[in-house]
């Protein structure tokens, strides 16, 4: 007996990556399934409907793909969009539980069983199925080549007939996988790097790609929790990060910002004592504007001039490199798919740690215990 899985087009503005792309849907179909995909729904990714259709998919309407036994999307669905939802099937996305749990509330509401990408554990065995490490890469990557473009000045050491020009001094705050990415990003292009973390752990990462670590004296960094993210350090130590940290910011052309905690505002990292401390033109490229920003200054969704320093608040970076975005959150997808279905569809596996760490609902129910203390 044949299953479906179901592809929409993503209807959040500007959002331009498609859940799966033509190699993965081919492989779903061979391997049993049956892959029905909205018309347009890869366009903004630069996949016509001919390739799917090539791949083995049935292209379809909205309410077809919606209505498929296991539903599989990049944006968490809106309000509405649960409702087009069939009722006890199956969800595998985005679904912003810790922030929005309002949306996993209405999920739950369907009786769908939601695996959210966002909670999927960082262990050995679910790298492949790791979407936000996947995305996260290739927005620090976006980062760096957006603020290269803004910047009045050469990134590299520039040796002219008119006198040499120095490098450009980039400050990455944040040391994880977009923070590294940036890092690495910034030095193939001839900058001069420096990197921060509250973790001293991840010192030996930023100096083995060519970068300088920023050690700040504030006491007590134990600030890494089980899951690998920064846990949020004490108001009193906080207040001190952002002070420590304006000389640094001062004496940078661009600063990239990445700290994002799950479920919470995103820290302040920024001052905008830092930012009035910035020589006119230089750049900053908030990549926790989403969650509201590190940077004081910055307007979500917006690139603003402040003080003469271009603070950008992107809040969607993958969604301007959509070709390899969608391949890359389409891989780890194939992979969740491979590990929680059979010949018979979507089989749930409550005991394997993946599925237990990802599952927010299941059966009507809010079974994810951060979710439902969110929602109580």
């Amino acid at each position: 007996m044949s299953y479906t899985i179901g592809v929409p087009k993503e209807s959040v503005p500007g959002e331009r990556l498609v859940a799966l792309v033509p190699e993965v849907v081919s492989r779903l179909v061979k391997g049993g399934a049956s892959v029905i995909v909205e018309r347009g729904a890869g366009e903004g990714a630069f996949y016509p409907d001919a390739e799917f259709e090539k791949a083995g998919a049935r292209m379809g309407s909205r309410e077809d793909a919606f209505g498929a036994d296991i539903l599989v999307k990049v944006q968490p669905p809106s309000q509405q969009e649960t409702g087009l939802m069939k009722t006890g099937g199956a969800y595998i996305g985005f679904l912003a539980p810790l922030d929005q749990p309002g949306i996993a509330k209405a999920v739950a509401a369907r009786g769908t069983t939601a695996l959210s990408m966002e909670l999927v554990p960082r262990i050995s065995r679910a790298q492949k199925m790791d979407a936000l490490s996947a995305l996260s890469s290739l927005a620090g990557y976006r980062a760096v080549l957006l603020s290269s473009t803004l910047l009045p000045k050469f990134f590299p050491l520039m040796t002219t007939a008119a006198g040499t020009v120095r490098p450009s001094n980039v400050l990455v705050l944040g040391a994880g996988v977009a923070g590294l990415q940036a890092i690495a990003t910034a030095r193939r292009l001839g900058a001069r790097v420096s990197g921060y973390d509250i973790r001293d752990a991840v010192a030996e990462e930023v100096q083995s790609l060519g970068a300088t670590f920023v050690k700040l004296e504030i006491e007590g960094q134990d600030s890494s929790d089980s899951g690998g993210y920064a846990k949020a350090l004490a108001e009193e130590k906080a207040k001190q990060q952002v002070s420590l940290l304006v000389p640094f910011i001062g004496k940078s052309d661009v600063v990239i910002t990445t700290a994002l905690i799950p479920g919470r505002k995103a820290p302040l990292l920024i001052s905008e004592e830092a930012v009035r401390s910035m020589a006119p033109g230089s750049v900053i490229v908030d990549m926790a504007a989403s969650n509201g920003g590190n940077c004081a200054m910055t307007e979500p969704g917006k690139t603003v001039v402040k003080n003469g320093v271009t603070i950008v608040g992107e809040t969607n970076l993958t969604s301007d490199m959509p070709v390899h975005a969608s391949q890359l959150y389409a891989r780890t997808l194939l992979a969740m798919l491979e590990e929680f279905t059979d010949e018979n569809g979507f089989a749930p596996k409550p005991d394997d740690e993946i599925f237990a760490g990802s599952c927010v609902t299941d059966g009507g129910r809010i079974v994810h215990d951060r979710v439902a203390a969110l929602l109580s």
